[in-house]
């Protein structure tokens, strides 16, 4: 190998760096655009949900008026997620599904769960009617699909300590969505990290697209957090040590955490200051220091 090249991988691995275990407060669609081109290995990420919260940031995601500009926005957010992604890397992606509000242009809060309170409630939306189901988690796969992303394979986590809910005309929802998508047609997958015990318990297998795994309430904030279980079979399957992970919509940092008790690097931009003390406060836990921008 020539001497000549070496300047260039000293710079790449110094420009990398950069973007090792960094807590960035900022609009991700701003933030990611600063990012250099196939920067990261992976993402994995849950989005706010479609008129499920009010976070109370002025350009929140999820407070659109239409579902179509709620995936507008989330297309072009995952369009520079892309682009940041090296050519073999992988999103996954956790998604929600939820109802029209049936002309409710409110919702109160509760004990356990505060940010369930609204101040607004998006009108039905054109095509549907009060009741239904908006099937909200493959519009955007199909649209992510339509931009150029691999659509490969669509999870269902079931929790089968799913919230109850005070239905009488329709099942408990106790399920999302967790797609699987790819920049390119071959992608780094290793599905050796991530085999489950057969069914006679004996043997393991190929996972399969039903994962059972439970919630975990986290104690330091007052709303949804996926949990560590579930975001770790991702990075397994989806990155190698020393890798940067990449969480667009870091909440309170449980992509963080876990990318570094995997040996992984992480990069999370998180809106909401407040959430973002609080991945702060969970990441003191992994490693000597938390860097933060604003």
């Amino acid at each position: 190998m020539s001497t000549d090249v070496y300047p260039h991988i000293e710079q790449q691995h110094m420009m990398q760096n950069e973007y090792r275990d960094r807590l960035i407060i900022a609009d991700s669609r701003q933030a990611l655009t600063q990012v250099p081109d196939k920067t990261f290995q992976m993402c994995v990420t849950s989005p706010p949900y479609w008129g499920l919260r009010d976070y109370n940031m002025n350009g929140q995601i999820g407070a659109e008026e239409t579902i179509h500009e709620f995936i507008s926005d989330l297309v072009a957010i995952f369009r520079e997620v892309r682009r940041t992604l090296k050519d073999d890397g992988i999103l996954w992606l956790n998604i929600g599904d939820s109802y029209t509000s049936g002309g409710r242009t409110w919702r109160d809060k509760d004990k356990k769960n505060p940010a369930r309170g609204m101040s607004y409630r998006a009108s039905t939306p054109d095509g549907l009617k009060p009741k239904d189901l908006i099937g909200l988690p493959w519009r955007l796969a199909l649209a992510l699909q339509d931009d150029g992303w691999y659509l490969r394979s669509d999870n269902i986590w079931y929790k089968p300590n799913c919230q109850p809910e005070s239905v009488k005309d329709r099942p408990t929802r106790s399920h999302e969505y967790v797609f699987l998508l790819s920049k390119s047609e071959k992608y780094y997958y290793d599905y050796e990290s991530v085999k489950e015990p057969a069914i006679d318990g004996k043997k393991v297998r190929n996972r399969r697209t039903v994962w059972k795994v439970r919630t975990k309430p986290f104690k330091g904030a007052h709303f949804a957090v996926y949990p560590p279980e579930l975001v770790e079979i991702c990075i397994k399957a989806g990155s190698k040590e020393g890798d940067i992970v990449l969480d667009p919509f870091f909440g309170s940092g449980t992509t963080g955490v876990v990318s570094r008790s995997l040996g992984r690097s992480y990069y999370g931009i998180e809106l909401n200051s407040e959430y973002a003390m609080i991945a702060e406060e969970r990441l003191q836990h992994t490693e000597n220091q938390v860097e933060i921008r604003i």
